[in-house]
């Protein structure tokens, strides 16, 4: 897995290829398994596991990756906000059906178009004992507008223009036009609170193995051992008895070699993991020492389009690459089918509030792009760009990196493009996010882009001009001003219909490819129960929830 620099500022929403581990496009074994790779799997979404029996002593997690960091300003990885969710908290909770709740914040209003103000709970302490207070939340939300810090959430603050305490225990948002996104965004990292004091005591060794965190989490950071884990512990004076951690200790075990990590959890070695190797998921069913599960998602996996002034800077183009890949049969390969294809670049998951009719335009009132490798051909031929060469990097990061840069390759051979795939390392990958210079001669790249806030304007307000994940610079007036009033609309009903002519001309236009989306993948072992396997996990103190079985 891979970060941004934290010196470098991007959207709100994660870039990652993920949840597997390295096969190519072949019929070779799973990792640690003895099923082929694609072969289908039987699934189905689970909204919540059993409630505990009771309380555990000790339950040891495998991740993926050790964070980059447990700075909220810098946690925008999976690795990262899997571990924040359950030792800081945000203003809002974001909860596993992705609708927002009172946390640190036991009220909110929006009095004025341009305020938004939050009344800060009293009762609540950080875990060293001190007192929450209204300062504490004006320190850590400053935080993302100092250019000295470089937030990777700074797009959550674009429009605001003062944070101030105007009140005991109150804390007012000004913003510079209305904004309905900011407070949206106070249920992620983006609203996490820290104790001020900690931030000014830790300086630069804030969030990192040094000097670790010091919030009000249900599970209390214990200490980071580089290389090996992160151990947590039940926060004996955590404020809401309703998410008490059920579990004294907590480790993280970082496991970045993926037989290992499916061993482990078929040996019950480990209690669980998120990012379940989908190459290993059936041998993994099969040995019988827990669940696999599947949540809900927000994420679609996309080519992004970062050059539009080559070959597909003609919408024709870009249709046509759409219909030559044949996205089951990636689908397949890379996730024993489990997901749909999709031609759009949103899921209904973040569609909750919407006027069910905008809902509806949104999903169905589209262009529809069929595997149709003829009528592709045919477009590449109007548009002039037969023999038009492309350029493709990817990075051996995963599995679907190695499926989706090989199907492409394929597919555009077909009709009559050429696409050189360009493998890099997974840091040079990652300057594809953060650097416009390492785009430079890159046509396309993968993606899997989730969204961190129960809104589709978070997607969409990607695509507008100038917007630094706007990677291809894609831009339309009319498109721009449409999302703008988006925005600036208070109104969820009013706002899913201009939400919905985003994504139809999206959909439309193509800025990026949609392939497909997922949901989430995890494995619970045989000893633990409680939990949600939605993707608010990144948010939600998940950790707390899980007991014995």
């Amino acid at each position: 897995m891979f970060t941004s620099s934290p010196l470098r500022r991007r959207g709100s929403a994660i870039v990652a290829g993920l949840a597997v581990a390295g096969v190519a496009l072949t019929g070779c074994s799973a990792q640690g398994g003895s099923d082929p790779a694609g072969t289908p799997m039987d699934w189905t979404l689970t909204d919540q596991t059993a409630a505990p029996s009771g309380g555990i002593d000790q339950i040891t997690w495998a991740s993926y990756s050790e964070p980059y960091s447990l700075d909220y300003a810098y946690a925008f990885d999976y690795a990262d906000n899997q571990v924040l969710a359950n030792v800081c908290e945000s203003l809002l909770r974001l909860n596993p059906d992705y609708s927002l709740t009172p946390s640190l914040a036991e009220s909110f209003a929006n009095p004025t178009p341009t305020t938004w103000v939050y009344q800060i709970r009293e009762g609540v302490k950080f875990h060293d004992g001190t007192a929450l207070t209204a300062a504490d939340a004006v320190a850590s939300m400053s935080r993302h507008l100092d250019p000295e810090v470089g937030s990777s959430w700074y797009s959550v603050y674009q429009n605001v223009a003062s944070i101030e305490q105007t009140g005991e225990r109150e804390v007012t948002v000004t913003t510079t036009i209305p904004d309905s996104q900011f407070n949206l965004g106070m249920g992620g990292a983006a609203g996490v609170i820290e104790s001020a004091a900690t931030l000014a005591k830790l300086g630069a060794d804030y969030g990192n193995s040094t000097g670790g965190v010091n919030c009000t989490g249900p599970m209390q950071f214990d200490s980071w051992k580089s290389g090996e884990k992160i151990e947590l512990s039940r926060f004996a004076d955590y404020w809401d008895p309703e998410l008490a951690a059920q579990s004294e200790k907590f480790d993280f075990v970082f496991m970045a070699d993926p037989t290992a990590r499916t061993n482990a959890l078929k040996s019950g070695e480990v209690d669980g993991t998120w990012l379940l190797p989908m190459d290993a998921a059936q041998s993994i069913k099969k040995a019988g020492t827990g669940d696999v599960l599947f949540g809900m998602n927000t994420a679609v996996s996309n080519l992004v389009v970062s050059n539009l002034a080559g070959p597909l800077g003609d919408v024709r183009v870009r249709k046509a690459l759409l219909m030559a890949i044949d996205r089951e049969g990636i689908l397949q390969a890379m996730n024993s089918g489990v997901g749909e294809v999709t031609d759009v670049h949103s899921t209904r998951s973040v569609w909750n509030d919407a006027d069910p009719a905008a809902t509806e335009a949104a999903f169905t009132d589209i262009e529809t792009y069929p595997f149709d490798v003829a009528a592709a051909q045919k477009l590449v031929e109007e548009a002039g760009a037969t023999g038009a060469k492309l350029k493709l990097v990817t990075a051996p990061i995963s599995q679907d990196f190695a499926i989706v840069s090989q199907a492409t390759a394929a597919a555009a051979k077909s009709i009559g493009l050429d696409v050189t795939i360009d493998t890099v390392t997974p840091s040079a990958y990652t300057a594809l996010f953060s650097d416009p210079s390492a785009r430079e001669g890159v046509d396309l790249f993968y993606t899997i882009w989730y969204l961190s806030s129960p809104d589709p304007m978070e997607m969409y307000g990607v695509f507008r001009t100038d917007e630094f994940s706007n990677y291809g610079n894609w831009s339309d007036p009319d498109y721009d001003a449409l999302v703008t009033e988006a925005v600036s609309t208070m109104d969820p009903i009013k706002r899913s219909a201009l939400a919905a002519q985003a994504q139809q001309i999206t959909n439309r236009e193509l800025p990026w490819l949609p392939l497909a989306e997922t949901p989430t993948a995890m494995f619970m072992g045989d000893r633990v129960t409680g939990l949600s396997p939605s993707i608010s996990y990144l948010y939600y103190p998940w950790a707390a929830t899980l007991g014995a079985r």
